[in-house]
């Protein structure tokens, strides 16, 4: 099973997203927690490519291709921002206090403890994150 879900460079296009992915959950007859999770990781990798990916005003239309296959969520999120790969970034340090950490880092934290698996490429100059998760 394949859904393929496109949208602009727009933090307003989060909630759209957000019912797409509700409508998947129902076709697909994922747990309510796991569409919570899957929410939530898409949210702050969709937000981090919205804020950060872009160096003009213009609009980029960011893909999103989740499939399905037996007990296994692949989500492939491809955009045409400036190369970033987020597996490179540094694991902020969670025991220190919030007035002693770096600012950011928690978004990609966030999705590394949720998702089974968080892999990056730049191909045909996109960068694609293909996030797993074993359900």
């Amino acid at each position: 099973m394949q859904k393929h879900i496109n949208i602009k460079n727009n933090i307003k296009q989060l909630p759209f997203l957000a019912e797409e992915l509700e409508k998947l959950g129902e076709e697909w007859q994922l747990d309510i927690p796991v569409v919570t999770n899957l929410n939530l990781v898409l949210e702050e990798a969709i937000s981090n490519i919205v804020f950060y990916a872009y160096d003009d005003e213009k609009e980029h239309e960011i893909n999103i291709v989740a499939t399905k296959n037996g007990n296994e969520i692949v989500i492939a999120i491809s955009d045409d921002g400036k190369p970033f790969d987020p597996t490179k970034k540094e694991t902020p340090d969670v025991s220190l206090s919030a007035e002693d950490r770096k600012i950011g880092g928690l978004g990609i934290f966030l999705i590394r403890k949720i998702m089974d698996s968080v892999n990056y490429k730049r191909e045909n100059g996109k960068n694609i994150l293909t996030l797993t998760k074993s359900i």
